[in-house]
Protein backbone atom coordinates (compact mmCIF):
# COMPACT_ATOMS: atom_id res chain seq x y z
CA UNK A 1 0.00 0.00 0.00
CA UNK A 2 2.83 2.41 0.85
CA UNK A 3 4.49 2.06 -2.57
CA UNK A 4 1.18 2.94 -4.26
CA UNK A 5 0.99 6.11 -2.18
CA UNK A 6 4.57 6.99 -3.10
CA UNK A 7 3.83 6.57 -6.81
CA UNK A 8 0.83 8.89 -6.45
CA UNK A 9 2.96 11.51 -4.75
CA UNK A 10 5.71 11.27 -7.34
CA UNK A 11 3.36 11.88 -10.25
CA UNK A 12 1.32 14.70 -8.69
CA UNK A 13 2.04 18.10 -10.29
CA UNK A 14 4.76 19.83 -8.29
CA UNK A 15 3.01 23.16 -7.94
CA UNK A 16 2.60 25.58 -5.08
CA UNK A 17 -0.75 23.94 -4.45
CA UNK A 18 0.92 20.64 -3.58
CA UNK A 19 0.31 20.37 0.17
CA UNK A 20 3.12 18.03 1.15
CA UNK A 21 5.91 20.55 1.73
CA UNK A 22 4.26 23.06 4.06
CA UNK A 23 2.73 22.11 7.41
CA UNK A 24 0.20 24.21 9.29
CA UNK A 25 -0.79 23.93 12.95
CA UNK A 26 -3.89 26.11 13.49
CA UNK A 27 -4.63 28.03 16.67
CA UNK A 28 -7.83 25.99 17.00
CA UNK A 29 -10.56 24.55 14.79
CA UNK A 30 -12.81 27.59 14.46
CA UNK A 31 -13.44 28.47 10.80
CA UNK A 32 -10.97 31.41 10.47
CA UNK A 33 -8.14 29.31 11.84
CA UNK A 34 -9.05 26.10 10.06
CA UNK A 35 -9.77 27.64 6.64
CA UNK A 36 -6.20 27.24 5.29
CA UNK A 37 -6.59 23.49 5.81
CA UNK A 38 -9.29 23.53 3.12
CA UNK A 39 -7.26 25.47 0.53
CA UNK A 40 -4.94 22.63 -0.57
CA UNK A 41 -1.90 24.76 0.21
CA UNK A 42 -0.81 23.11 3.44
CA UNK A 43 -0.87 19.83 5.30
CA UNK A 44 -2.77 20.00 8.59
CA UNK A 45 -3.24 17.70 11.57
CA UNK A 46 -6.31 15.46 11.37
CA UNK A 47 -9.39 17.46 12.30
CA UNK A 48 -10.09 15.04 15.13
CA UNK A 49 -6.92 16.23 16.91
CA UNK A 50 -8.82 19.45 17.65
CA UNK A 51 -11.72 18.99 20.03
CA UNK A 52 -13.62 22.27 19.84
CA UNK A 53 -13.64 24.29 23.03
CA UNK A 54 -11.70 21.53 24.76
CA UNK A 55 -8.68 22.36 22.65
CA UNK A 56 -6.18 20.15 20.89
CA UNK A 57 -5.22 16.69 22.09
CA UNK A 58 -1.59 17.60 22.72
CA UNK A 59 -0.15 14.10 22.64
CA UNK A 60 -1.85 13.48 19.31
CA UNK A 61 -0.76 16.86 17.95
CA UNK A 62 2.88 16.39 18.97
CA UNK A 63 2.87 12.84 17.62
CA UNK A 64 1.49 14.00 14.28
CA UNK A 65 4.13 16.73 14.01
CA UNK A 66 7.05 14.41 14.69
CA UNK A 67 5.85 12.04 11.97
CA UNK A 68 5.73 14.76 9.28
CA UNK A 69 8.33 15.65 6.67
CA UNK A 70 8.33 19.12 5.11
CA UNK A 71 10.41 22.20 4.48
CA UNK A 72 8.17 24.80 6.21
CA UNK A 73 6.04 24.74 9.35
CA UNK A 74 3.58 27.51 10.22
CA UNK A 75 2.61 26.96 13.83
CA UNK A 76 0.46 28.40 16.58
CA UNK A 77 2.54 28.35 19.75
CA UNK A 78 -0.64 28.48 21.83
CA UNK A 79 -1.91 25.29 20.19
CA UNK A 80 1.39 23.47 20.69
CA UNK A 81 1.91 24.57 24.29
CA UNK A 82 -1.57 25.00 25.77
CA UNK A 83 -3.92 23.31 23.30
CA UNK A 84 -5.41 26.48 21.80
CA UNK A 85 -6.39 30.09 22.43
CA UNK A 86 -8.99 29.42 25.11
CA UNK A 87 -6.62 27.08 26.94
CA UNK A 88 -3.81 29.66 26.81
CA UNK A 89 -5.98 31.94 28.95
CA UNK A 90 -6.90 29.39 31.59
CA UNK A 91 -3.96 26.97 31.74
CA UNK A 92 -2.15 26.52 35.06
CA UNK A 93 0.93 25.18 33.27
CA UNK A 94 4.25 26.34 34.70
CA UNK A 95 6.64 28.44 32.63
CA UNK A 96 9.23 25.67 32.79
CA UNK A 97 6.80 23.10 31.38
CA UNK A 98 5.61 25.54 28.72
CA UNK A 99 9.20 26.00 27.56
CA UNK A 100 9.69 22.25 27.58
CA UNK A 101 6.72 21.79 25.26
CA UNK A 102 8.26 24.17 22.73
CA UNK A 103 11.02 21.60 22.27
CA UNK A 104 8.61 19.81 19.94
CA UNK A 105 9.50 22.48 17.39
CA UNK A 106 13.23 21.99 17.96
CA UNK A 107 12.88 18.25 17.43
CA UNK A 108 10.98 18.77 14.18
CA UNK A 109 13.58 21.24 12.91
CA UNK A 110 16.46 18.95 13.81
CA UNK A 111 14.88 16.00 12.02
CA UNK A 112 13.72 17.74 8.86
CA UNK A 113 15.98 20.76 8.50
CA UNK A 114 12.79 22.76 7.87
CA UNK A 115 12.03 26.36 8.79
CA UNK A 116 9.47 27.42 11.37
CA UNK A 117 7.23 30.49 11.21
CA UNK A 118 5.24 30.84 14.41
CA UNK A 119 2.93 33.12 16.35
CA UNK A 120 1.95 33.32 19.99
CA UNK A 121 -0.98 35.44 21.19
CA UNK A 122 -0.83 38.13 23.87
CA UNK A 123 -4.09 37.14 25.58
CA UNK A 124 -7.27 39.14 25.93
CA UNK A 125 -7.74 41.13 29.13
CA UNK A 126 -9.00 40.24 31.70
CA UNK A 127 -9.52 36.61 30.64
CA UNK A 128 -5.97 35.31 31.09
CA UNK A 129 -5.23 33.85 34.52
CA UNK A 130 -1.42 33.90 34.13
CA UNK A 131 -0.43 36.73 31.79
CA UNK A 132 3.06 36.83 33.27
CA UNK A 133 3.74 33.24 32.18
CA UNK A 134 2.35 33.79 28.69
CA UNK A 135 4.47 36.90 28.22
CA UNK A 136 7.60 35.32 29.68
CA UNK A 137 7.31 32.48 27.18
CA UNK A 138 7.05 34.96 24.30
CA UNK A 139 9.84 37.13 25.68
CA UNK A 140 12.38 34.32 25.69
CA UNK A 141 11.63 32.16 22.65
CA UNK A 142 15.25 31.94 21.59
CA UNK A 143 16.66 31.39 18.13
CA UNK A 144 15.66 28.87 15.52
CA UNK A 145 12.63 30.61 14.04
CA UNK A 146 12.55 31.88 10.48
CA UNK A 147 9.95 34.34 11.79
CA UNK A 148 7.97 34.67 15.00
CA UNK A 149 5.46 37.29 16.14
CA UNK A 150 2.98 38.02 18.92
CA UNK A 151 -0.40 39.47 17.89
CA UNK A 152 -2.48 40.82 20.73
CA UNK A 153 -6.08 39.77 21.19
CA UNK A 154 -8.93 42.30 21.57
CA UNK A 155 -7.30 45.37 23.14
CA UNK A 156 -10.31 47.27 24.42
CA UNK A 157 -9.74 50.36 26.60
CA UNK A 158 -7.97 49.34 29.77
CA UNK A 159 -6.23 46.36 28.23
CA UNK A 160 -2.52 46.10 29.10
CA UNK A 161 -1.81 44.30 25.81
CA UNK A 162 -0.31 47.23 23.89
CA UNK A 163 2.08 48.08 26.73
CA UNK A 164 2.95 44.40 27.18
CA UNK A 165 3.64 44.06 23.48
CA UNK A 166 6.19 46.88 23.69
CA UNK A 167 8.26 44.79 26.14
CA UNK A 168 8.68 41.89 23.72
CA UNK A 169 11.73 41.50 21.44
CA UNK A 170 9.62 40.17 18.55
CA UNK A 171 7.17 41.86 16.15
CA UNK A 172 3.72 42.54 17.60
CA UNK A 173 0.42 43.82 16.19
CA UNK A 174 -3.35 43.64 16.72
CA UNK A 175 -5.08 40.41 15.75
CA UNK A 176 -5.03 36.69 16.52
CA UNK A 177 -7.37 34.48 14.51
CA UNK A 178 -6.04 35.71 11.15
CA UNK A 179 -2.37 35.21 12.08
CA UNK A 180 -2.07 31.75 10.53
CA UNK A 181 -3.33 33.08 7.20
CA UNK A 182 -0.92 36.03 7.32
CA UNK A 183 2.10 33.80 7.98
CA UNK A 184 0.95 31.52 5.19
CA UNK A 185 1.28 34.47 2.82
CA UNK A 186 4.71 35.31 4.25
CA UNK A 187 5.89 31.74 3.74
CA UNK A 188 4.44 31.05 0.30
CA UNK A 189 4.35 34.37 -1.52
CA UNK A 190 6.51 37.01 0.21
CA UNK A 191 7.24 40.37 -1.34
CA UNK A 192 3.70 41.19 -2.53
CA UNK A 193 3.56 44.88 -3.46
CA UNK A 194 0.50 46.36 -1.74
CA UNK A 195 -1.11 49.75 -2.14
CA UNK A 196 -3.46 50.68 0.71
CA UNK A 197 -6.52 52.77 -0.15
CA UNK A 198 -8.86 54.16 2.52
CA UNK A 199 -12.45 54.98 1.70
CA UNK A 200 -12.04 57.68 4.34
CA UNK A 201 -8.42 58.83 4.76
CA UNK A 202 -9.38 60.58 8.02
CA UNK A 203 -9.73 57.13 9.60
CA UNK A 204 -6.06 56.26 9.05
CA UNK A 205 -4.62 58.08 12.11
CA UNK A 206 -7.49 57.03 14.38
CA UNK A 207 -7.34 54.07 16.75
CA UNK A 208 -9.93 51.45 15.86
CA UNK A 209 -11.88 49.36 18.32
CA UNK A 210 -10.01 46.30 19.68
CA UNK A 211 -6.67 47.51 18.27
CA UNK A 212 -5.28 50.09 20.70
CA UNK A 213 -3.10 51.80 18.06
CA UNK A 214 -3.83 53.98 14.99
CA UNK A 215 -5.26 52.16 12.01
CA UNK A 216 -2.34 53.08 9.75
CA UNK A 217 0.13 51.75 12.31
CA UNK A 218 -1.81 48.49 12.53
CA UNK A 219 -1.69 48.14 8.74
CA UNK A 220 2.04 48.87 8.61
CA UNK A 221 2.70 46.13 11.16
CA UNK A 222 0.42 43.75 9.27
CA UNK A 223 2.28 44.28 5.99
CA UNK A 224 5.57 43.60 7.76
CA UNK A 225 4.14 40.39 9.24
CA UNK A 226 3.08 39.20 5.79
CA UNK A 227 6.42 40.04 4.21
CA UNK A 228 4.53 42.47 1.96
CA UNK A 229 5.82 45.81 0.66
CA UNK A 230 3.84 49.03 0.89
CA UNK A 231 3.88 50.92 -2.44
CA UNK A 232 2.12 53.83 -4.12
CA UNK A 233 2.74 52.75 -7.71
CA UNK A 234 2.54 49.50 -9.69
CA UNK A 235 1.03 47.38 -6.90
CA UNK A 236 0.43 43.65 -7.15
CA UNK A 237 -2.58 44.06 -4.87
CA UNK A 238 -4.71 46.95 -3.62
CA UNK A 239 -5.97 46.64 -0.04
CA UNK A 240 -9.13 48.73 0.31
CA UNK A 241 -9.79 49.61 3.94
CA UNK A 242 -13.48 50.38 4.27
CA UNK A 243 -14.23 52.18 7.53
CA UNK A 244 -17.87 52.92 6.74
CA UNK A 245 -20.16 55.92 6.65
CA UNK A 246 -20.78 56.11 2.91
CA UNK A 247 -21.00 52.82 1.00
CA UNK A 248 -21.04 54.66 -2.34
CA UNK A 249 -17.67 56.16 -1.49
CA UNK A 250 -16.54 52.66 -0.59
CA UNK A 251 -17.58 51.33 -3.99
CA UNK A 252 -15.79 54.19 -5.74
CA UNK A 253 -12.64 53.35 -3.77
CA UNK A 254 -12.91 49.74 -4.89
CA UNK A 255 -13.32 50.84 -8.52
CA UNK A 256 -10.30 53.11 -8.18
CA UNK A 257 -8.27 50.19 -6.91
CA UNK A 258 -9.44 47.88 -9.68
CA UNK A 259 -7.91 50.24 -12.23
CA UNK A 260 -4.51 49.45 -10.72
CA UNK A 261 -4.52 45.84 -9.52
CA UNK A 262 -6.68 43.12 -7.96
CA UNK A 263 -8.54 44.46 -4.90
CA UNK A 264 -8.90 42.90 -1.46
CA UNK A 265 -11.53 44.59 0.73
CA UNK A 266 -11.18 44.73 4.50
CA UNK A 267 -14.62 45.78 5.75
CA UNK A 268 -13.89 47.26 9.20
CA UNK A 269 -16.95 49.49 9.46
CA UNK A 270 -18.39 47.27 12.20
CA UNK A 271 -16.98 44.60 14.48
CA UNK A 272 -17.74 40.95 13.67
CA UNK A 273 -20.14 41.86 10.86
CA UNK A 274 -19.98 43.60 7.51
CA UNK A 275 -21.62 46.74 6.18
CA UNK A 276 -24.82 45.53 4.50
CA UNK A 277 -25.14 48.58 2.24
CA UNK A 278 -21.61 48.14 0.89
CA UNK A 279 -22.09 44.44 0.23
CA UNK A 280 -25.43 45.01 -1.50
CA UNK A 281 -23.78 47.53 -3.82
CA UNK A 282 -20.86 45.19 -4.57
CA UNK A 283 -23.21 42.32 -5.40
CA UNK A 284 -25.77 44.35 -7.36
CA UNK A 285 -23.06 46.00 -9.48
CA UNK A 286 -21.44 42.61 -10.11
CA UNK A 287 -18.21 43.79 -8.46
CA UNK A 288 -18.08 41.31 -5.60
CA UNK A 289 -17.06 38.34 -7.74
CA UNK A 290 -14.26 40.41 -9.29
CA UNK A 291 -12.62 41.04 -5.91
CA UNK A 292 -9.41 39.29 -4.90
CA UNK A 293 -10.74 38.91 -1.34
CA UNK A 294 -13.28 40.26 1.14
CA UNK A 295 -13.35 39.98 4.95
CA UNK A 296 -15.81 41.25 7.56
CA UNK A 297 -16.05 38.39 10.07
CA UNK A 298 -13.91 39.73 12.92
CA UNK A 299 -12.19 42.71 14.49
CA UNK A 300 -10.42 45.23 12.26
CA UNK A 301 -7.12 43.36 12.66
CA UNK A 302 -8.79 40.05 11.79
CA UNK A 303 -10.40 41.47 8.65
CA UNK A 304 -7.32 43.33 7.46
CA UNK A 305 -5.16 40.23 7.83
CA UNK A 306 -7.61 37.83 6.22
CA UNK A 307 -8.24 40.12 3.23
CA UNK A 308 -4.54 40.74 2.68
CA UNK A 309 -3.59 37.07 3.02
CA UNK A 310 -6.28 35.69 0.73
CA UNK A 311 -5.72 38.41 -1.85
CA UNK A 312 -1.98 37.80 -1.83
CA UNK A 313 -2.40 34.05 -2.12
CA UNK A 314 -5.14 33.76 -4.75
CA UNK A 315 -5.26 36.94 -6.85
CA UNK A 316 -4.06 36.71 -10.41
CA UNK A 317 -1.29 37.05 -11.47
CA UNK A 318 0.19 36.58 -7.98
CA UNK A 319 -1.13 33.05 -7.68
CA UNK A 320 -0.03 32.12 -11.20
CA UNK A 321 3.49 33.46 -10.83
CA UNK A 322 3.88 31.19 -7.81
CA UNK A 323 3.52 28.21 -10.14
CA UNK A 324 -0.18 27.44 -10.09
CA UNK A 325 -2.52 26.80 -13.02
CA UNK A 326 -4.90 29.66 -13.81
CA UNK A 327 -7.98 27.49 -13.29
CA UNK A 328 -6.73 26.35 -9.88
CA UNK A 329 -6.14 29.95 -8.80
CA UNK A 330 -9.56 31.08 -9.96
CA UNK A 331 -11.25 28.18 -8.19
CA UNK A 332 -9.51 28.91 -4.89
CA UNK A 333 -10.23 32.64 -5.10
CA UNK A 334 -13.90 31.98 -5.83
CA UNK A 335 -14.26 29.52 -2.97
CA UNK A 336 -12.61 31.96 -0.57
CA UNK A 337 -14.92 34.76 -1.74
CA UNK A 338 -17.93 32.49 -1.34
CA UNK A 339 -16.86 31.61 2.17
CA UNK A 340 -16.32 35.29 2.97
CA UNK A 341 -19.83 36.11 1.77
CA UNK A 342 -21.31 33.39 3.96
CA UNK A 343 -19.34 34.77 6.93
CA UNK A 344 -20.84 38.19 6.16
CA UNK A 345 -24.31 36.62 5.88
CA UNK A 346 -23.90 34.93 9.23
CA UNK A 347 -22.79 38.10 11.00
CA UNK A 348 -25.48 40.27 9.43
CA UNK A 349 -28.49 37.93 9.59
CA UNK A 350 -27.75 34.48 10.99
CA UNK A 351 -26.15 35.35 14.32
CA UNK A 352 -28.76 37.97 15.39
CA UNK A 353 -31.57 35.66 14.29
CA UNK A 354 -30.36 32.64 16.22
CA UNK A 355 -29.43 34.65 19.33
CA UNK A 356 -32.97 36.00 19.51
CA UNK A 357 -34.46 32.49 19.48
CA UNK A 358 -32.09 29.88 20.96
CA UNK A 359 -30.00 29.66 24.12
CA UNK A 360 -26.45 28.36 24.11
CA UNK A 361 -25.11 25.72 23.87
CA UNK A 362 -26.77 25.51 20.47
CA UNK A 363 -28.28 22.28 19.25
CA UNK A 364 -28.68 20.63 15.85
CA UNK A 365 -32.28 21.83 15.93
CA UNK A 366 -31.12 25.44 16.14
CA UNK A 367 -28.75 24.83 13.23
CA UNK A 368 -31.56 23.38 11.16
CA UNK A 369 -33.94 26.29 11.79
CA UNK A 370 -31.40 29.02 11.08
CA UNK A 371 -30.21 27.16 7.99
CA UNK A 372 -33.77 27.14 6.65
CA UNK A 373 -34.01 30.87 7.38
CA UNK A 374 -30.79 31.68 5.52
CA UNK A 375 -31.64 29.65 2.44
CA UNK A 376 -33.97 32.44 1.36
CA UNK A 377 -31.18 35.03 1.34
CA UNK A 378 -29.64 36.15 -1.98
CA UNK A 379 -26.10 35.04 -2.81
CA UNK A 380 -23.60 36.36 -5.36
CA UNK A 381 -23.28 34.90 -8.82
CA UNK A 382 -19.75 33.82 -9.79
CA UNK A 383 -18.48 32.77 -13.19
CA UNK A 384 -18.48 29.16 -11.98
CA UNK A 385 -21.97 29.32 -10.50
CA UNK A 386 -24.00 30.50 -7.55
CA UNK A 387 -23.62 29.54 -3.91
CA UNK A 388 -25.97 26.73 -2.95
CA UNK A 389 -26.17 26.08 0.78
CA UNK A 390 -26.20 22.44 1.87
CA UNK A 391 -25.83 22.48 5.65
CA UNK A 392 -24.75 24.53 8.63
CA UNK A 393 -23.38 23.55 12.02
CA UNK A 394 -21.97 25.16 15.13
CA UNK A 395 -18.45 23.78 15.73
CA UNK A 396 -18.31 25.22 19.24
CA UNK A 397 -22.08 25.08 19.88
CA UNK A 398 -22.24 28.85 20.17
CA UNK A 399 -23.58 31.57 17.89
CA UNK A 400 -20.38 33.49 17.31
CA UNK A 401 -19.27 31.33 14.41
CA UNK A 402 -20.98 28.95 12.01
CA UNK A 403 -19.44 26.34 9.74
CA UNK A 404 -20.99 26.04 6.29
CA UNK A 405 -21.30 23.28 3.78
CA UNK A 406 -22.02 24.57 0.29
CA UNK A 407 -21.04 24.30 -3.33
CA UNK A 408 -21.22 26.46 -6.42
CA UNK A 409 -24.20 25.49 -8.53
CA UNK A 410 -23.37 25.79 -12.23
CA UNK A 411 -27.05 26.46 -12.95
CA UNK A 412 -27.86 29.81 -11.26
CA UNK A 413 -30.86 29.52 -9.02
CA UNK A 414 -32.26 32.96 -9.70
CA UNK A 415 -31.42 34.48 -6.33
CA UNK A 416 -28.97 36.97 -7.79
Amino acid sequence: MRWILLLVLVFLPRTWAFPGETLYIPLDDRPPNWSPCTWQLVRCPPRAVYQGREGANLQALWGWLQDQPGHTLIASLDALVYGGLVQSRSSTLSLEEARHRLEELSRWRARTGGQVLAFGVIPRHPDATDRARNLALLRDLGDGYAYVEAPWDDALPGSPAVAEAATLPIPTRPGADEAGQVLLLRALNPGVRVRVLYDNPEAAPQATRYEGIPLQASIARLLASAGAIAVENRPDLVLVVYSGGDPRRGVLTVLQGLREAPVAVADIARVNRGDASLVRYLVALDIYRELAAYASWGTPGNNLGAALAQGGLFAMPLCQRAGNPVAWCEERKTLALAQAYLEYLWGEIGRPWVRARFPEPLTEEAARYVFERLQSEPTPLFSSGQIRLEALKFPWRRSFEAEWQYHLDSAPNGKH
